[in-house]
């Protein structure tokens, strides 16, 4: 019998994929990934089934406030729909794969349509805190590659799908929910960014700053999946306000829309899951 160390990705998976499977009957083709202070909308699912991410051999326990590491599976309606509550960080582990692992779980769950969410900075001096924003491309600051290793087809494709663009700025307007939409740019963290850095971000084209989501959107989209994606602006960067950002600041911004999120992100998969 093989150990832990011994064991390949795919078996890791296969393993993960078991217990999974064991505490659910519900197979999904939306998943929805919860950024930080996000977490509640998982709350709304009705039918569910929640598994511990510590139950789960192989997957990734997240230690940062407003990720309670939870995978839950439930319906919208008659839409089923897995939510990913709280995600791991690249500067928790140091290590790309935790992050990637739960892409990959997705995946092999048959996951084929998957919303990220992320709590982000504004880089954009038009938005405001509480701001919600449709990602519409994004800038990998990074310095990872997910698909290092892997045969990559050349898809003349935007990475955030465009039907699913039109189709939630149309379920926006029709719930009245304010949206903006923007470049979102990925970073390792965890420290904030320098008011110079921001600058440096802004002039790159970027309309929001965060910690994650960009290497996850790009495997998603190399398996297959297609990816829309949002973002709660939950302050404004460093050097755009003066003054000082905190993680309790980006959680209480957070918890202050997420009924608007909520209800935004609920008609997005009925809109999407038809």
């Amino acid at each position: 019998m093989k150990n832990q160390q011994e064991l390949t990705l795919d078996e890791k998976i296969s393993q993960s994929i078991k217990v999974i499977k064991r505490s659910t009957k519900l197979k999904p083709k939306i998943g929805i990934i919860l950024g930080s202070g996000l977490g509640d909308f998982a709350d709304s699912l009705e039918m569910c089934d929640s598994i511990d991410a510590q139950a789960i051999p192989y997957y990734p326990h997240s230690s940062v406030m407003g990720h309670k590491g939870r995978m839950i599976f439930g319906k919208i309606g008659k839409i089923q729909v897995l939510a990913f509550q709280g995600r791991v960080h690249f500067y928790e582990t140091g290590n790309l794969e935790t992050i990637l692992y739960p892409i990959r779980v997705a995946h092999a769950l048959g996951i084929e349509k998957l919303i990220l969410t992320n709590a982000a900075g504004g880089v954009n001096k038009e938005f405001t805190p509480g701001d919600l924003m449709l990602i519409v491309d994004q800038i990998n600051l990074t310095f990872e590659n997910p698909l290092a290793g892997n045969v990559v087809p050349l898809r003349n494709q935007p990475l955030y799908d465009t039907e699913f663009q039109n189709i939630i700025k149309k379920v926006a307007e029709k719930n009245n929910i304010k949206i903006q939409t923007g470049v979102y740019c990925g970073l390792k963290g965890p420290s904030y960014e320098t008011a110079s850095e921001v600058k440096m971000i802004r002039q790159l084209g970027a309309d929001a700053v965060g910690m994650s989501t960009v290497n996850e959107a790009s495997l998603a989209f190399h398996l297959g999946m297609r990816i829309a994606g949002f973002s709660c602006i939950t302050n404004l960067s460093t050097g755009i306000l003066d003054q000082k950002l905190s993680h309790v600041e980006v959680t209480e911004v957070a918890n202050k829309v997420k009924h608007t999120f909520s209800k935004l992100v609920t008609e997005v998969i009925l809109a999407i899951g038809n």
